[in-house]
């Protein structure tokens, strides 16, 4: 059942790409809340091989999309992002961060602002297809609540609302915490 789904623009009707169990792309279904995230695998800026599929049945999940390092809306951003880490943390949630920035640019972004999450690069734009983050003229900022079951909670899309994108996750993180508490 979902709990929360808050769209800021008309891509509401996009079609996006998931991925079957054995890995082969599945094309005409519709990623929306409830649907079972897509699975993948990068490179993330410690030079660490990253699955989604290790996180999953182990943590909540907050996926962010952004359009680039040291802009001043991403850099806002990922900024909103540490500053709420220690809440993040307490309802078991890790964040991951991905834009098509190469992985020195990500180290170098991660170490000026003191960014405590990962960060992937998705330079071929593999995973923004697959979540159908692509964007029209700009990438798309968009944050996916992904609870501990791989299911999709709460998508989130506003290229200039920023802040939104933290509490959206942390309002998203709490449902499913009370939800968990009342089972």
């Amino acid at each position: 059942m979902p709990l929360i789904i808050k769209k800021k623009y008309k891509q509401e009707n996009k079609t996006f790409i998931t991925q079957s169990n054995k890995g082969e792309k599945m094309s005409n279904e519709k990623i929306k809340v409830g649907s079972k995230a897509p699975l993948f695998e990068a490179i993330a800026d410690n030079g660490e091989k990253i699955s989604l599929a290790n996180y999953i049945g182990k943590y909540n999940i907050v996926l962010y999309f952004y359009p680039k390092d040291f802009t001043p809306g991403c850099t806002k951003e990922a900024c909103s992002f540490r500053d709420n880490w220690d809440k993040l943390k307490d309802y078991n949630a890790i964040v991951i961060g991905i834009s098509s920035d190469n992985l020195e640019t990500h180290k170098r972004f991660k170490e000026k602002y003191k960014i405590p999450f990962i960060l992937l690069s998705d330079s071929k734009k593999e995973i923004r297809k697959k979540y159908n983050a692509e964007g029209f003229i700009f990438a798309d900022r968009v944050t996916f609540v992904i609870d501990k079951n791989g299911i999709i909670r709460s998508i989130y899309k506003s290229q200039f609302n920023i802040e939104a994108h933290i509490n959206n996750a942390l309002e998203t993180l709490k449902s499913l915490s009370v939800k968990n508490e009342s089972k």
